[in-house]
């Protein structure tokens, strides 16, 4: 391709002094951010530490250095089971490393796990949590989970509320948060939430972020509330060297500066904007992708792509062109099994999506990337240059050029190279945070939703702080209920008088909608990421391994990519139970609890069917309420599907938390710089059901929450008037 720069390889400074108690193996020296943390986790007047260092530089040996060296109690929470399952895997690494004396008993948790062994054990859930946890000085988990037992969600009725979170909150003293540039404000929200709730219910603890330069806007919330923070940041202390010339490498080399991202020759490709842009190019390049791999042999390559589609269609088409050379491909989506994902880390080359662009360690030296945004960007070309090398078979194989490919809009490429005053020259070469800069200013900022936090964040303070007023612990925390709520109102610049009229008055609401008790949109904003109503359970016929074959899919990807055919739940089940016993593993089941629909997987189609949602009623007096609101009475208009009849049905019966507006998809998408997976979709109503293109759109659960902040930037007249 034309437009290519040279990202120079980046270099790490070690340690000045090493920690007091720190032992290492014999080739191994701490780099300064890791002996930072060290220092910090053991300062008594530090409780919040933010690691931002670069991928590859070791922060997961930063986090857990101090617990293999003296037994601190520690927790990790991982937003994917795929880095669950990696940080397990390091950490072992480092205990066979360390030779350790006393060995820290490890575990790992997420939500099949824990359904499984309190299956297994025939006890409940909380018993099964709480058992775990008391039986690890180390337990790596999402923080699903953290939020839901201090929601006491897996309690019954009889259980103390502080049951689960009293204990486990006191049983670990150093809490890692990784990944967590990745979450949007109701997860930060949830996690400022738990933090005031431990400060004021147990004693000091340490919590340690890894991430990308921390939220200015937590920043701001923690200096309200008087928790005392420590960035450690390696740019900004010039703690990182960008060399040029082969002389220079060997000075730093010689100096004990480690080498933590290669040199990387990365070259954009400008594309249209299309659906099937990216799809194309690859086919079309094929050929060339593969010449790469005999050119620079031995290779490792990853493509990550934006859609789990694409990805389906290319792979039998780069599987039946490798393996004439005897190369392999693997796939790493949210739709692959468990083992079809530890494969693809073996493959020669990965085809992926958003599953392998956070933190999975990838030993690779050539990818190709989409992005939707600045950050996805940055996050993925970060997969490449962190190795030299490989092992396969006890061989050691290593690498000799570093490539990456972008495949990205033509305006890009416009404004970095074309443009006057442009960033960029082709041929350019360019130390990594100013083409991280140079990135952020020109390429698509995602909203950062600031104003969720004034809007709902005390709604989920309400929860944690309804629970305190229990009478069986009220006595206990009478005053620790109330400096929570006074930092939680302080903190999300909220009153809690008005929370309680609006929770009551959505209750109400459901109340006279439906005849049921319950209060969905409280419900929702209790919840970590959101509880999708539009969830269907797969059977998916296209996978390999039949524990795998079961698995929860959102209704608006099955619509638009995949061909099914309907399946009664007890149907579903019952293979479930089937395959479960023939094959005597154990398959979770309670994730399809609450499924919309379930379907047979049959294959992917070639090219996106169009859809939308339809209301019987009149969607302007609704969109006219600029609120958030439950709709009872959608369907779901494909006259394409046959299939589609009875989940439709069934999704007309459902009440949906909603939040419509009266304007296209593309338009609320481009003004409000929507995230790429944002749920929102296009309606229809009575009057506007034969029109080509939808006039309103629809976001559902935990998106209409957050599209209720930026409302306003649509409003002219009338509603609820928003003061910031």
């Amino acid at each position: 391709p034309e437009f290519t720069i040279h990202l120079n390889p980046v270099y790490s400074c070690p340690a000045l002094e090493m920690p007091d108690g720190i032992s290492l193996p014999e080739t191994w020296q701490l780099a300064w951010h890791q002996a930072e943390t060290i220092k910090a986790i053991r300062n008594p007047k530090i409780d919040i530490i933010f690691n931002t260092a670069m991928t590859g530089d070791g922060k997961s040996l930063a986090a857990y250095l101090e617990t293999l060296q003296s037994g601190l109690p520690t927790i990790g929470l991982y937003p994917t089971n795929e880095l669950i399952r990696d940080q397990l895997y390091q950490i072992q690494n480092y205990v066979t490393e360390f030779n350790l004396e006393a060995t820290p008993r490890i575990n790992s948790l997420n939500g099949a796990a824990l359904e499984l062994y309190a299956q297994k054990e025939g006890i409940s859930k909380s018993i099964a949590l709480e058992t775990r946890s008391s039986q690890s000085e180390i337990l790596l988990t999402n923080p699903d989970i953290f939020h839901y037992l201090h929601q006491g969600a897996y309690l019954t009725k009889y259980d103390n509320p502080d049951k689960l979170w009293g204990r486990i909150d006191n049983l670990f003293n150093l809490f890692i948060f990784d990944e967590f540039h990745v979450f949007s404000a109701p997860q930060i929200a949830s996690v400022l939430n738990i933090l005031l709730l431990m400060r004021r219910t147990n004693r000091r603890k340490r919590y340690l972020f890894l991430s990308a330069t921390p939220n200015q806007q937590m920043l701001e919330k923690l200096d309200k509330t008087g928790f005392t923070y420590y960035c450690i940041d390696p740019v900004a202390a010039s703690k990182y060297r960008f060399p040029k010339q082969s002389s220079q490498m060997n000075e730093l080399v010689s100096q004990n500066w480690r080498q933590v991202s290669r040199k990387i020759d990365l070259s954009f490709v400008p594309l249209e904007s299309s659906f099937q842009a990216s799809e194309n190019w690859l086919k079309a390049n094929k050929d060339s992708i593969l010449r790469y791999f005999k050119e620079f042999s031995p290779s490792k390559g990853a493509i990550i792509l934006n859609s789990i589609a694409a990805v389906k269609r290319l792979l039998p088409i780069f599987r039946e062109l490798f393996k004439t050379d005897g190369l392999t491909v693997g796939e790493n989506t949210g739709l692959s099994g468990t083992k079809t994902k530890l494969e693809s880390l073996n493959c020669d080359l990965v085809l992926g999506t958003s599953t392998i662009d956070v933190g999975v360690d990838f030993k690779i030296n050539f990818l190709i990337f989409e992005s939707s945004d600045s950050g996805n960007f940055i996050q993925r070309l970060g997969r490449l240059g962190r190795h030299d090398g490989y092992s396969k078979d006890g061989n050691v194989f290593k690498f000799d050029h570093f490539t990456a490919i972008a495949l990205t809009p033509k305006f890009l490429v416009e404004r970095l190279f074309l443009q006057d005053s442009a960033s960029l020259e082709i041929k350019g070469e360019y130390d990594r945070p100013y083409f991280n800069e140079v990135i952020k200013s020109n390429y698509r900022k995602i909203n950062d939703f600031e104003h969720y936090y004034q809007r709902w964040g005390a709604v989920q303070s309400f929860k944690l702080w309804v629970d305190l007023a229990n009478p069986i612990i009220k006595d206990k925390y009478a005053e620790s209920r109330e400096k929570f709520k006074q930092d939680c109102e302080l903190v999300f610049h909220a009153s809690f008088k008005q929370v309680v009229g609006r929770v009551i008055g959505w209750k109400n609401d459901w109340k006279k909608l439906s005849g049921n008790l319950g209060n969905p949109i409280f419900e929702d904003v209790s919840s970590f990421r959101g509880s999708s109503p539009l969830q269907c359970g797969l059977y998916d016929l296209t996978e390999k391994y039949e524990i795998d074959r079961f698995k929860i899919y959102d209704l608006p990807g099955i619509l638009s990519n995949l061909e099914v055919e309907n399946w009664t739940k007890a149907g579903f089940l019952r293979s479930l139970t089937e395959t479960a016993e023939r094959i005597q593993q154990p398959i979770a089941q309670g994730r399809f609890n609450h499924c919309l629909g379930f379907l047979k997987l049959k294959n992917y189609r070639e090219e996106r069917l169009n859809w939308r949602f339809t209301y019987a009623g009149n969607l302007q007096s609704i969109a006219d309420a600029w609120k958030v609101q439950i709709l009872v009475g959608i369907e779901i208009w494909q006259p394409e599907n046959s299939w589609i009849s009875k989940i439709s049905e069934q999704l007309r019966k459902t009440g949906l938390v909603s939040y419509i507006l009266p304007y296209s998809v593309t338009e609320i998408r481009q003004r409000l710089q929507l995230p790429m997976h944002f749920a929102l979709y296009p309606i229809s109503d009575e009057r506007s059901v034969h029109d080509s293109t939808s006039p309103y759109s629809i976001a559902i659960g935990q998106a209409a929450l957050l599209l209720d902040t930026l409302a306003y930037r649509f409003k002219k007249k009338g509603g609820e008037i928003w003061i910031y």
